[in-house]
């Protein structure tokens, strides 16, 4: 899983300060083709954007449709340029006024989520008074807060000439991420199918549309199994077609497609030995870097030190960051070659989540700045590094009488 190559160019001709976020667009696209290309006509792809913001305007060329869940993250497709028409917009909290901004100023194009009774009364209203009919998929809850109940899907399609405003297209489910294997995804379609094939029997309601998030597993830690992402789509791809269900499949994926392309370099600030602990300092940390499923640093991601990649390993370090809390550990006892202070350590896998999750107001330390490696080979800055104690900063007013 070797980075030096371009990370080296990246830092040495870019004069790129640490620490930083590096997305490689050759490698992100290639896998969403290879993805695709191994599900055939059996699914289409849908970009869960939180993954990654930064990748929203590169997936344009490679994904149909986007999965949009703020209204920050709406911003950002309009700012890239993403079309109305490709746009899933979810959440499970819609703002009357938001809804009333998108639906009035882009005609009502676009595909809508209903995540509660209230979602879909506040759709079904807004519509109605702007005078258009908008499309909309029920989400279908797991257990937990999102989504509905299937006993009020069930009352909704019953009664749902009552909701002029809204055409109902299907169903959508999520149930979480990080599945080692088939079994929970083929339990899951598997209702899904039956529940759909009841829906028609019982109201005479034909879905024509099926968004499902499968919730790849992505191995991100030295100890995971690596899986044959061709077998695992493949067998996927048989258990889709094997369904009652016929209309349009829609998977959405946002870890599984973006973690891969991503990295994260930061630069050795400090070492040292405190009761025959060896520790190594980082200009980043856990404020910057976060990985799903990380448990007290004692899981090791995988890295490698930038130019000595094919060094032998001398000894184990405890690698942590530069935040003043005893958390700020980011890997223990982790095999190094000789390092020294100025070498660049580069995480590998970081494209999904890593640099959104992370306490990045925590002491007020700079965000990093981003970098994407365009299909041209060459190099460009994204966002600026840029300091955060004024957002930090109370701004005290003089008290008047």
């Amino acid at each position: 899983m070797s980075s030096y190559g371009f990370i080296k160019e990246l830092i040495e001709k870019e004069h790129t300060p640490t620490p930083a976020y590096v997305f490689d667009l050759d490698k992100m696209k290639e896998f969403v083709k290879k993805v695709q290309s191994c599900l055939g006509e059996s699914a289409q792809l849908c970009y869960a954007m939180k993954a990654n913001p930064f990748l929203t305007g590169p997936m344009m060329d490679v994904v149909p449709t986007f999965e949009v869940c703020s209204p920050g993250e709406f911003r950002i497709c309009e700012r890239v340029g993403v079309p109305m028409e490709r746009i899933v917009l979810s959440g499970v909290y819609k703002n009357p006024k938001d809804m009333e901004y998108v639906l009035s100023t882009y005609g009502g194009k676009g595909v809508y989520t209903v995540e509660s009774l209230q979602h879909l009364q506040i759709l079904n209203d807004t519509a109605v008074r702007l005078g258009m009919k908008i499309t909309v998929l029920i989400r279908v809850t797991s257990g937990n807060q999102f989504g509905v109940d299937e006993a009020d899907i069930r009352k909704i399609i019953s009664d749902r000439t009552d909701y002029p405003g809204v055409e109902i297209e299907g169903l959508q489910f999520y149930s979480g991420t990080q599945k080692k294997d088939l079994s929970q995804m083929k339990t899951e379609l598997e209702h899904l199918d039956e529940f759909i094939g009841e829906l028609k029997s019982e109201s005479g309601f034909e879905a024509q549309v099926l968004e499902y998030g499968p919730g790849f597993f992505v191995p991100y830690f030295k100890k995971d199994k690596s899986e044959d992402v061709e077998n695992i789509l493949s067998e996927f791809r048989a258990l889709l077609e094997s369904l009652n269900f016929k209309g349009k499949v829609v998977l959405e994926m946002g870890r599984f497609l973006a973690a891969a392309c991503g990295y994260y370099v930061t630069s050795i600030v400090d070492m040292k030995v405190n009761k025959e602990q060896p520790y190594v300092i980082m200009d980043g940390g856990i404020n910057h870097l976060n990985y799903y499923g990380q448990a007290m640093a004692m899981k090791q991601p995988y890295l490698s030190v930038c130019g000595k990649e094919t060094e032998p390993c001398t000894e184990s370090w405890n690698i942590c960051g530069s935040l003043c809390s005893m958390n700020d550990i980011i890997a223990k006892q982790i095999s190094l070659p000789d390092i020294e202070i100025g070498d660049i350590i580069c995480f590998e896998n970081t494209g999904a989540y890593c640099m959104t999750e992370g306490i990045s107001l925590f002491l007020s330390r700079d965000i990093p700045s981003v970098y994407i490696k365009k299909e041209d080979g060459t190099y460009l800055c994204v966002r600026d590094s840029f300091e955060t104690f004024n957002l930090n900063k109370p701004n005290y007013r003089k008290e008047t009488n």
